[in-house]
């Protein structure tokens, strides 16, 4: 607003812009001034004439010379309407408002190329009634407009005060208005002109002043133009608050840009150059280090492009820390490895009881490297149940083989870049967490834990499963491209060791590269021996207590295995270890009496109550009801599989939340059941006029797999014929409708469950007696094991 007050009164035409100037004399302004009723019209672009104001006018167009001659011919008087459109050339009566101002012509000047300058005072408002002629110039006839004045005096003054104060904040955020112009707004006591002036101001836009213009009343009038200029303030205010912002920023990188400029010249005039002594320590560092020359060459040609940029942009510090990181990278820096295999042997049995393939394996692979020399390292996959050591393992294995150990969670990992590295492009690009993990260990031959490679999983960005192919390859992990580090690297001399709960989820290409190891859960002689040598004397210093501060017998710990926990590791186990050793803490704290030899009675005082019961499997079950034994991800269960019938007309019914596998089986051995009735000794009319129920307790837990076929089988024939099956006794194999058994898997685990329960016999396919063979003898003990090949054994064995 106000941008006319600062502008020279040169000659725009009535096609551009038209500068509205300094007020004039008001005394021929009175509204009985006589004005002819025919006047010639001259048409505006971009501005709307308002009385009282003075404004020149370059005036170009044949029609608006003609308009502008023949009324100072005359009277001077002409009548001047806006267009609305401002691109019209030849504006008729439908292209102009029907409301303008009539204007006196002070002063006329004839320029030698033809166009006129005129200078205009309007006078008063009109409206255009009739357009007499378009041609050879617009002629109308108009009718004067007057003006309502206010009807509340003090209410208008209030109002003409705002409009004073909102211009001097306009003027004083305009940095191209004179203050000067304040004092002469202030300066005007005409109110009607005062509006006026301040409308032919306001902004740019034509439509807004028009309807200034059109308004009679002129309380309504200084009510709009109050408006308008409070959004132009408001306009204003954050144009300055934009420029402020923009200035500080602007002042700020030029003061920086000085002052480095300073210390450039300071550090010159002293002989220090930082970047030059930069580039040196680099240097001197990449002489000492042993790779290849293909990396050699890449480094000595990212360092070049880093002389060649500017220290002050933003690119340098990002190019040093990729040097940094290619030079802290332990290219061809190994740690020498333990031959000493009686030594190693010792120490993966210190720490960790059992699980003799692995160890078995760590030893050969020594071995072999002892003898050869060089050898590529083993890619292997410990699967077992949580909490048996999988994890654990891998730390006594970078201790006994003298080596670094690094450990990567992958059950977190969804983006492919945590293993390969984002491109140098990105902002905020870093390196994989097989380069990463290189840079902190600064070794090229650590031990590599990849924990819970079955949990892995893809996205859209990605599958690092992927990724990790050429990791556990190999055949090409002597050759892995991180993007970030954008140079091949050795990994075939890192011992990679995955673990997993399952193999089912694991990507097919990716297993076929790892060597399986199975590790099985523990038994409970196992556990009372990992809890004697590893979990008491972890808990006691963890407590703070000594050995004679507290005793736990063999018996004490069978029991809260049996009682206080159901896994396959000892994770439970060593919790409720750590919940005696606090309550003996506390004694020891408080300073009271007590016995350090805890007892079985008290254990229900310590942990609470016990909180699994193997009485339920000793029970005598009713006919129809057999134990079978499952395997789960955290070991293995025992399962009861229940039956029963009443009248109906042979329809079945499956419950216990069973998968399609394990309803086949039950499909199979009822058709196995009608197929051998005669043999069984079961009337035809029982299986045809019986409804069935099968079910499987826990029913909120899935259940699926074949093994659970003879199980079925053994519940069913015993229902139909009334007997009962033997007590203690659990069985677990896969039925065909020809009457045989096939092997199952999961073996030890479920051998293991049913010794926990209290089991005494078992019934197993004759192909699984090699997988009882592998478990220590000391484990089965007492449990005596039936090999069958069809499912009459199994039935002569366990229906009494």
């Amino acid at each position: 607003m106000f941008e006319e007050l600062n502008r020279a009164s040169g000659g725009p035409n009535e096609d551009t812009d038209l500068l509205p100037l300094v007020t004039v004399d008001l005394e021929d302004q009175e509204e009985n001034l006589a004005v002819p009723e025919v006047l010639p019209i001259l048409a505006l672009k971009n501005t709307v004439l308002f009385p009282g104001i003075v404004i020149p006018i370059t005036v170009g167009r044949d029609r608006s010379i003609k308009a502008i001659n023949k009324a100072y011919e005359g009277d001077r008087m002409v009548a001047v309407l806006s267009q609305k459109d401002q691109k019209e050339e030849n504006p008729g009566p439908e292209d102009l408002y029907h409301i303008g101002t009539v204007a006196r012509i002070i002063k006329l000047l004839r320029m030698p190329d033809g166009t006129i300058t005129a200078v205009l005072r309007g006078r008063r408002r009109f409206v255009l009634d009739e357009m007499l002629q378009t041609d050879p110039h617009l002629e109308g006839k108009v009718s004067m407009v007057n003006e309502v004045p206010p009807v509340d005096k003090l209410e208008f003054e209030a109002m003409r005060e705002s409009i004073l104060d909102l211009s001097e904040k306009i003027i004083g955020l305009s940095p191209n208005i004179p203050s000067e112009a304040l004092v002469m707004l202030k300066g005007i006591e005409d109110e009607g002109f005062l509006l006026n002036f301040i409308a032919s101001n306001i902004g740019e836009k034509i439509k807004v002043k028009q309807r200034i213009l059109e308004i009679n009343e002129v309380s309504i009038k200084a009510t709009v133009i109050l408006k308008e200029m409070n959004n132009q303030l408001n306009l204003l205010e954050i144009r300055d608050k934009i420029e402020n912002k923009v200035r500080v920023d602007i002042e700020k990188q030029q003061r920086d840009y000085y002052l480095n400029q300073q210390l450039k010249t300071i550090q010159e005039e002293l002989g220090q150059n930082p970047q030059q002594e930069e580039f040196l320590r680099l240097q001197e560092r990449a002489k000492e280090k042993q790779w290849s020359k293909t990396a050699e060459a890449h480094f000595m040609k990212e360092l070049q492009r880093l002389k060649r940029m500017n220290p002050q942009v933003a690119e340098y510090s990002i190019q040093l820390n990729y040097l940094d990181l290619f030079l802290d990278l332990p290219w061809a820096s190994f740690t020498e490895d333990n031959f000493d295999l009686k030594k190693v042997k010792r120490v993966l049995d210190k720490d960790h009881f059992g699980l003799e393939k692995v160890k078995q394996r760590i030893l050969e692979h020594l071995a072999v490297l002892k003898l050869k020399g060089d050898m590529k390292a083993p890619i292997l996959c410990l699967v077992g149940p949580p909490g048996v050591g999988k994890t654990s393992l891998g730390r006594s294995i970078a201790e006994a083989l003298n080596r670094e150990f690094v450990l990567i969670s992958l059950g977190v990992l969804h983006d492919e870049s945590e293993i390969r590295g984002h491109r140098k492009t990105y902002i905020g690009a870093m390196p994989g967490r097989i380069i990463q993990s290189l840079k902190k260990t600064g070794s090229s031959n650590p031990v590599f834990i990849l924990d819970e490679i079955d949990k892995v999983g893809s996205n859209f960005r990605g599958d690092p499963s992927s990724a990790l192919l050429e990791v556990l390859d190999p055949e090409q992990n002597g050759s892995f491209y991180d993007n970030y580090l954008e140079v091949e690297y050795d990994l075939s001399k890192i011992l990679f060791i995955a673990t997993a709960n399952s193999l089912s989820s694991i990507q097919p290409a990716l297993l076929d590269r790892m060597e399986i190891i199975d590790i099985s859960g523990y038994s409970m002689e196992e556990k009372v021996e990992i809890a004697k040598r590893h979990l008491i004397p972890r808990q006691l210093k963890e407590h703070g207590l000594k050995k004679d501060q507290i005793k736990l017998k063999p018996k004490v710990l069978r029991t809260v295995v049996q009682a206080y926990t159901r896994e396959s590791g000892v994770r439970s186990l060593n919790r409720e270890i750590g919940a005696l050793m606090r309550y003996v803490a506390k004694q020891v704290a408080m300073e009271e009496a007590y016995n350090p030899e805890i007892a079985v009675e008290e254990l229900t005082t310590i942990l609470g109550p016990s909180r699994f019961s193997h009485d339920i499997y000793r029970e005598k079950q009713a006919a129809g009801v057999a134990i079978g034994l499952a395997w789960t991800p955290v070991g293995g269960a025992i399962l009861f599989v229940e039956s029963s019938k009443h009248k109906g007309n042979g329809k079945v019914i499956l419950t216990g939340n069973l998968g399609d596998v394990m309803k086949e089986s039950a499909s199979t051995a009822l058709s196995f059941i009608k197929a051998h009735r005669e043999i069984l000794k079961i009337d035809q009319d029982q299986i045809e006029k019986t409804d069935l129920h099968i079910h499987i307790p826990e029913g909120a837990i899935p259940k699926d797999g074949p093994s659970a076929g003879i199980t079925m089988l053994t519940a069913l024939t015993s229902l139909f014929t009334g007997r009962r099956v033997k007590p203690y006794l659990a069985m677990t194999g896969e039925i065909t409708l020809r009457g045989k058994v096939l092997p199952v898997g999961g073996i030890k685990e479920k051998i293991l469950a049913a010794k926990r329960a209290g089991m005494k016999e078992i019934i197993l396919c004759a192909e699984n007696k090699k997988h009882v063979a592998e478990i220590n003898p000391n484990y089965v003990k007492g449990l005596t094991f039936h090999y069958v090949k069809t499912m009459k054994e199994v039935i002569d064995l366990a229906i009494l």
